[in-house]
């Protein structure tokens, strides 16, 4: 059994990573789904690379279970697992957006301004940054507050 995290910033830390985790894990199966070409009528209507929806795998990897163990005491309620469940679910697809909401980002600088990075106006460059930043944070934020619904689902008794 894997030892409990002590601090609250080591918890925080490790609720972000169950949910990256969860991400990853999802992931494998979206890719999967995607390896095949999309039909005609699904292609060139925005799609960025991710499928058409987000895949939601609630299954654990042996990493997802060891951080699961450091964050929840081992007997929950079935009730308290669902709840769990549920942010996970819900962070996957929030995290599916955010990603697209990226690609689209990048995908519309690109067409606007050139792939080659090295030809950018340093007013591009400063544009390109900010887009950029502007999601990641987004996306942070979104985790961290996902991470500490998680964290107050393992302090209920």
């Amino acid at each position: 059994m894997a030892a409990r995290a002590n601090s609250e910033a080591e918890r925080m830390t490790l609720a972000e990573n169950f949910l990256r985790e969860a991400v990853f894990r999802s992931r494998a199966a979206q890719a999967a789904a995607s390896a095949f070409p999309a039909p005609a009528s699904a292609r060139d209507t925005g799609r960025c690379g991710l499928g058409e929806r987000a895949a939601v795998v609630l299954d654990l990897s042996d990493k997802g279970r060891e951080i699961f163990a450091q964050i929840f005491s081992v007997e929950l309620e079935p009730e308290q697992l669902e709840q769990i469940q549920a942010v996970m679910r819900e962070w996957i697809t929030a995290q599916d957006a955010l990603d697209r909401k990226r690609n689209h980002f990048l995908k519309a600088f690109r067409a606007a301004h050139g792939f080659d990075r090295t030809r950018y106006t340093a007013a591009q460059v400063t544009e390109y940054d900010a887009g950029l930043a502007r999601v990641n944070d987004a996306e942070n934020e979104a985790r961290r507050a996902a991470a500490a619904e998680l964290l107050a689902l393992a302090r209920r008794p």
